[in-house]
């Protein structure tokens, strides 16, 4: 298991060496991220980013918005991300949580203890532990790992876990692993440099979320998840992946 972790420290400073800050998660409130949590789910971020505009037009990203605004014309504003009907009812549903448990603040939601938190969060409705996750790192500042299928795959071809590992044995494998580089993250510009030189990433422009203050643990976690997203996008594809161009290339085991 050291020899484990000792791979998934080497794959992140190789992939931050390369690529630097990543600027995840790209939102201007804790609760865009909660939306675009939810609507990300079985759909490119390209079409989430159509549905955050339309909510943003229409003035209603924000608690009080999705408390308002009638299920007919939330589901026609988030069209866009797919699944509409369903994410409409459990945006609703979330608010309806958020009243009834913690008077409509964020504050508070994110004020619980990390483990307690994360099980309220996957006691709801259309929240599984990828979604939850997301929103306890990226709006809450949460120290826990997000795993997505780029880091299951990325895992499955390194040769460091079965592509089918259950999702609780490769978060913690990777939040003991990235634990010891905590006091090292490196906080700047250099995913913006990057992103504007056209170069490859997962890098968005810095948002009010994305250099929020937060712990040196949940800044590592948040750049990990990032700089894993750019490989699974641009290099280790489902189909037809780009190995040799990949700066993970040198860890991919010989055969």
């Amino acid at each position: 298991m050291d020899a484990k972790k000792d791979q998934i420290r080497n794959h992140y400073h190789t992939l931050f060496e390369a690529w630097g800050a990543q600027h995840w998660w790209p939102a201007q409130t804790r609760f865009e991220v909660i939306v675009g949590a939810y609507l990300t789910q079985n759909t490119a971020w390209t079409n989430v980013e159509k549905a955050l505009a339309n909510l943003r037009r229409a003035r209603l990203l924000s608690v009080d918005g999705i408390r308002r605004v009638s299920r007919a014309d939330l589901e026609r504003l988030i069209r866009p991300a797919g699944y509409f009907r369903q994410k409409a009812e459990r945006l609703k549903l979330f608010v309806e949580f958020l009243d009834r448990r913690y008077d409509g603040s964020l504050q508070k939601l994110f004020g619980r203890p990390t483990k307690q938190l994360r099980e309220e969060l996957l006691s709801l409705k259309g929240i599984g532990p990828e979604t939850a996750d997301s929103i306890l790192l990226y709006a809450g500042n949460h120290p826990v790992f997000v795993v997505d299928a780029y880091t299951r795959r990325i895992l499955g071809r390194h040769e460091i876990l079965p592509e089918k590992t259950s999702y609780e044995e490769i978060r913690e494998l990777f939040e003991e692993a990235l634990k010891t580089l905590a006091e090292s993250v490196a906080k700047g510009k250099a995913g913006a440099q990057r992103l504007e030189a056209g170069l490859p990433g997962a890098a968005h422009s810095p948002s009010a979320m994305s250099t929020a203050k937060r712990t040196a643990l949940a800044q590592v976690y948040n750049e990990m998840h990032g700089l894993i997203v750019g490989v699974g996008k641009n290099y280790c594809r489902k189909s037809q992946p780009r190995c040799e161009a990949c700066p993970l290339q040198k860890f991919l085991p010989q055969s």
